[in-house]
């Protein structure tokens, strides 16, 4: 039976780090042996990003954030590194591979597509322990790193609610997969618990990844600009890299943008936006990536699945934006949605 655990308190704040360094790539000893996992005074954490890469201002950047502080905090050197442009599974689990020889622990893909990979590598490494975010995998060696990504979109659905004055607002998804889903439905929900007379405009960019729904911008803002001139003047986006075309567009017609993953508001890349970004559903990827890597140089290393949810700040919503104060009755109908949440009274739906 897969051991199902709930981690302790972690601090959504470690995905708004600062994300200007670069992560050292150092190796040691090339360790072929099936078993090596390296030499762990040399060799730390090494992180593999999902499509868009780093520079994303999202989801991949907080992965990275986690990586700064535990480079950081132990002092060991670190890896990150990008995908390629219609790559396979055999590409992700050859750079899994290469981590794990170098003498890298742990290694951690970004994205539920390194799936495969890490099923197949984590059971040539058994020394090395292996981590995936947003997708399940077994094996005595591998983390799940699993967020509650529906609940963070509740309350930026109760955030949309109540700053629509044109009771339209819109949803960008990046790609129609069922991670994605799960933003789709808690932000709906969250917006039809507070309002229901508010519409929910849904787009999703394309059917697969590899049609660049997570990597194209200019999809995004398209998608967004046709959802404004609908009346939409709010609009979420759970969209990767895409998602910045999205806030661009929701900037340039003067109306709300929720951003995803890391706190937008403070993303220097989107600065010239900021004004418009009204708040964003946190997903605290470092914090779990920071975890994993905690864990191992603890000597304890988390295996089997971990859930990162509302309750250990595992998700949650931006507050950094000071105008969010000036939307009546915004912060206490998210302060209230939250309490429900945690408490059970409010059962957020992933489909």
């Amino acid at each position: 039976m897969r051991r199902i655990s709930r981690l302790t308190r972690v601090a959504v704040g470690v995905a708004s780090l600062a994300l200007a360094a670069t992560a050292c790539g150092g190796t040691s000893s090339d360790n072929k042996d099936s078993g090596g996992s390296g030499s762990k005074k040399d060799l730390g954490l090494a992180i593999a990003y999902d499509i868009g890469g780093k520079g994303d201002q999202s989801f991949n950047d907080a992965g990275f954030a986690g990586l700064e502080k535990a480079k950081k905090e132990f002092g060991y050197k670190t890896a990150d590194v990008e995908p390629t442009e219609g790559e396979t599974d055999a590409d992700k689990e050859q750079r899994l591979a290469s981590l794990a020889r170098q003498g890298y622990n742990p290694v951690i893909g970004i994205g539920y597509a390194y799936g495969p990979a890490i099923t197949a590598v984590s059971k040539k490494y058994p020394n090395t322990t292996f981590g995936i975010v947003d997708s399940t995998v077994e094996g005595d060696n591998v983390a799940s790193l699993i967020f509650a990504e529906e609940q963070a979109s509740y309350l930026a659905g109760v955030a949309a609610a109540k700053a629509t004055k044109s009771n339209t607002v819109g949803f960008v998804g990046g790609v129609d997969i069922p991670l994605i889903h799960k933003f789709e439905a808690g932000y709906k929900q969250g917006v039809t618990d507070t309002n229901p007379k508010v519409k929910v405009i849904s787009q999703y960019l394309t059917q697969t990844a590899e049609e660049g729904g997570f990597a194209s911008p200019d999809k995004g803002k398209a998608a967004a600009e046709g959802q404004i001139e609908k009346k939409a003047d709010v609009v979420y986006q759970a969209a990767g890299l895409s998602g910045q075309g999205v806030i661009e567009a929701a900037a340039k017609a003067k109306v709300w943008a929720i951003g995803v993953d890391s706190d937008q508001y403070q993303q220097e890349a989107l600065a010239a936006y900021k004004d418009y970004i009204l708040t964003s559903a946190l997903k605290d990827v470092g914090g779990a990536v920071y975890a994993l890597a905690k864990s191992v140089e603890d000597g304890k290393p988390l295996t089997g699945t971990q859930v990162f949810d509302l309750k250990v700040n595992g998700v949650g919503l931006a507050e950094s934006n000071p105008k969010m104060a000036e939307v009546p009755g915004l912060t206490d109908a998210v302060a209230k949605a939250k309490e429900g949440i945690t408490d059970g009274s409010i059962k957020v739906k992933t489909e």
